[in-house]
């Protein structure tokens, strides 16, 4: 195990607030960088929005949207540490009617998942194959409004998800070993 690691609001209002987070093993938080682009992709849909963040780990994704105008989201996250550690900065940033945590897999969360989200954070550690999945589950559940934005985000290295057909390719850049993309679903496939 490592030591922990510290995570950075970027913008919004929490901008600033550094919030740490466990050293545990595949969570990588998006860097500031990344976030920074992706938050600007995604600034005239955010306010309001109703928001995943599916593999959660530190939260960084989440809390983000949070920070800068999303109305809920749900952190998905197996580690019951990192989950421990989200749990409490909803807390201490008030956040607990917005932010909502639930542990174990995103597939079976997403299984049980009744409400639509808006925007969708598909992050999961690398190299397990879990985008495809999600991405199924998501169509399949019927768990997208129309335009949902769905942002995924795997190893440069891999080759680029496989994703629904109807869903189009909005946005993509790579930043060291990280490819970044956002999605814009045009429509629920299943309905």
């Amino acid at each position: 195990m490592g030591k922990p690691g510290q995570l950075r609001i970027i913008g919004g209002r929490w901008r600033g607030r550094k919030l740490a987070f466990p050293a545990e093993p595949g969570l990588r938080p998006t860097t500031d960088r990344i976030r920074e682009t992706l938050f600007n992709w995604l600034a005239p849909r955010l306010q309001g929005a109703r928001c995943a963040d599916l593999f959660a780990g530190s939260g960084a994704l989440g809390l983000e949207a949070l920070s800068r105008g999303a109305g809920h989201c749900d952190f998905i996250e197996q580690s019951p540490v990192a989950l421990a550690r989200l749990r409490e900065h909803l807390q201490t940033l008030q956040a607990s009617t917005s932010g909502y945590c639930h542990g174990g897999s995103a597939l079976h969360f997403l299984d049980a998942a009744r409400q639509p989200y808006d925007i969708v954070f598909i992050d999961p550690p690398f190299g397990q194959s879990l985008v495809e999945p999600a991405c199924s589950a998501l169509v399949d559940q019927h768990l997208l409004n129309p335009q949902a934005m769905v942002y995924i985000e795997t190893a440069a290295s891999d080759p680029a998800p496989q994703v629904p057909g109807d869903w189009l390719a909005h946005r993509e850049k790579t930043a060291g070993g990280v490819a970044y993309r956002l999605y814009i679903a045009e429509r629920d496939a299943g309905r």
